[in-house]
């Protein structure tokens, strides 16, 4: 499809244990992204967003605020394959 892009999200501060993954996974929907959005063991949270580039750049702004318990000190992203992201948007892990 065209207008399609992924991107590999590593957000990085206080966003285990403040419900970042399930706001991830709520905002993702309402804005019609694919992915998945998890947990790393450094205590970062890792994410793959897929979808038109507008709602994917939409949710990356948004991620940087994240919940309101949430202290985001980082969004770092790099490329990724839409074909990756899979259907609709799940939390891993």
């Amino acid at each position: 499809m065209s207008g399609e892009i992924a991107v590999r999200v590593r957000v990085t501060g206080r966003v285990q244990g403040v419900w970042y993954r399930a706001w991830t996974q709520e905002r993702a929907r309402e804005l019609g992204l694919s992915g998945w959005v998890r947990n790393e063991p450094d205590g970062s949270v890792a994410a793959l967003l897929a979808g038109p580039e507008p709602a994917v750049q939409q949710m990356l702004d948004a991620m940087r605020g994240g919940p309101p318990a949430a202290q985001v000190a980082g969004v770092d992203t790099e490329p990724a394959a839409p074909s990756e992201a899979g259907t609709g948007f799940r939390i891993e892990g």
